[in-house]
């Protein structure tokens, strides 16, 4: 095995979770730093017309995108699996069923998207003076989907040996390349959203072709040859099996959130801009403790693959209390300096106001949404993929589309419509939470038996 790969089977698992957490929240946050400087130069140099048209587009993104993110879960998982259990020979299919799934994956995305955004963004009803803006953006951003998810799948599976160093440094350096281009597209050039757009791409393809040079260049099990690239029936059945209701389970979120912002686009170009600017706060909280999440699935794959089913509960534990003190820290710095961090984003005192308002009320409940993100990835772990699916389904979709649409008066405000999150977050994690309970006792028994 190589040096850098981490024994996630024995203890201290402490220890050896900060380690493998860390670097996996830098990268996320300093991924999620380079996305906010793309938006902050938006909003700062190109209005909040560009603004709204870029903030209008990421839950629609998520949205195609995340079904396939999952598969790049399912690949992690299933190569994590198969460390614990000392099978170089699994390992070799896992890797190369999983690049050639990402570099397909990239393209069905591609061409869904390119040719579909505008009418996606119809049916969301993008008012008219923001859609020319928002079609443009998405069609260049879908683009760079083979790359993006190319690097995706290659990144899960460097983390799935332990490896979360070499992904932060892959995203430093593309990250840098993003921000410069968007200095340089948006401010001289005045390219707007699509010079956004284009430096996303850019720097999307860079990541993919280092991790795959990574991979080739790798003494470990993890070693790419181009010509081992083909499905294995067996290895694409798993990876599937558990990365679809995943990436389902993501695209769930994301669904609702394309419907709330569905409801918020009704309110016009300044909620729209308003409600991108709020929002971007929520997502520092989200990577930090979804790397936790990340994390806790790694390490019960692996303890699942070397049967040592006792780590689990210790694995969940600590997690749990990691990413509950790190979403109540950064929830407290977001609910009490939100004008401040609004300011950053927009210029418009309207927009800032609207900002602030949002993350006034769903930061103090965001701790709900951070756990619950960790209790489903220590299930997926585990293996099991459908229920945590089906919970979510339940919990996201359903709770915030009766809040929408049969709670809530027709006279409803912006602010009545962004209830509909921390009640569904609260719910998702009770229902997984005891979910986790029953699987690990019937698995304790089944060892025990």
């Amino acid at each position: 095995m190589a040096k850098k790969t981490l024994d996630m089977t024995n203890g201290p698992f402490l220890k050896k979770i900060f380690m493998f957490s860390l670097p996996l929240m830098a990268t996320g946050f300093l991924q999620l730093l380079y996305n906010s400087a793309d938006t902050a130069i938006v909003g700062k140099f190109a209005g909040s017309q560009a603004l709204a048209a870029v903030g209008s587009t990421g839950s629609l993104i998520n949205l195609i995108i995340n079904v396939f993110i999952g598969l790049s879960m399912g690949s992690g998982v299933m190569v994590a699996r198969h460390i614990g259990a000392n099978d170089e020979k699994r390992v070799s299919k896992s890797v190369h069923t999983a690049m050639l799934l990402g570099l397909v994956s990239g393209i069905i995305v591609a061409v869904i998207g390119f040719f579909m955004s505008g009418t996606f963004l119809k049916l969301m009803h993008v008012e008219e003076g923001v859609l020319e803006l928002s079609t443009l953006y998405l069609k260049i951003y879908f683009l760079g989907a083979p790359g993006s998810l190319v690097y995706n799948f290659g990144a899960s599976l460097l983390r799935a040996s332990g490896d979360t160093k070499r992904p932060l440094y892959i995203l430093s350096a593309s990250g840098l390349v993003n921000v410069i281009l968007n200095l340089i597209l948006v401010i001289p050039l005045k390219m707007s959203v699509a010079g956004v757009a284009i430096a996303t791409i850019t720097s999307q393809y860079l990541t993919a072709i280092i991790v795959v040079i990574l991979l080739f260049r790798t003494s470990s099990m993890l070693k790419l040859s181009i010509k081992k690239l083909r499905f294995d029936t067996l290895e694409l059945k798993n990876i599937i099996r558990i990365g679809v209701p995943a990436g389902l389970q993501s695209s769930l979120f994301s669904i609702s959130n394309v419907i709330i912002q569905s409801a918020v686009n009704s309110f016009g170009a300044v909620a729209m801009a308003g409600i991108a600017a709020g929002s971007q706060f929520d997502g520092y909280i989200f990577v930090c403790t979804n790397a936790v999440a990340q994390t806790t699935m790694t390490f019960t794959s692996q303890n699942i693959g070397a049967a040592k089913y006792k780590n689990i509960n210790k694995v969940y534990r600590y997690c749990f209390i990691v990413a509950t003190i790190i979403s109540v820290v950064l929830s407290a710095v977001g609910y009490f300096f939100r004008d401040e961090i609004v300011w950053i984003f927009a210029k418009e005192p309207e927009v800032i106001s609207l900002g602030a308002q949002r993350l006034a009320l769903v930061i103090p409940f965001y701790v709900f949404c951070s756990l619950q993100d960790v209790c489903a990835g220590q299930i997926r772990g585990m293996g099991k993929s459908i229920e945590p699916m089906i919970l979510s389904l339940f919990g996201t979709c359903v709770v915030r589309l009766a809040w929408i649409f049969l709670i809530l008066p027709p006279d409803r405000s912006l602010m009545d419509i962004y209830w509909a999150y921390p009640i569904s977050w609260f719910a998702t994690f009770a229902m997984l939470n005891i979910m986790y309970f029953i699987a690990i006792r019937k698995l304790l028994k089944k060892q025990n038996a």
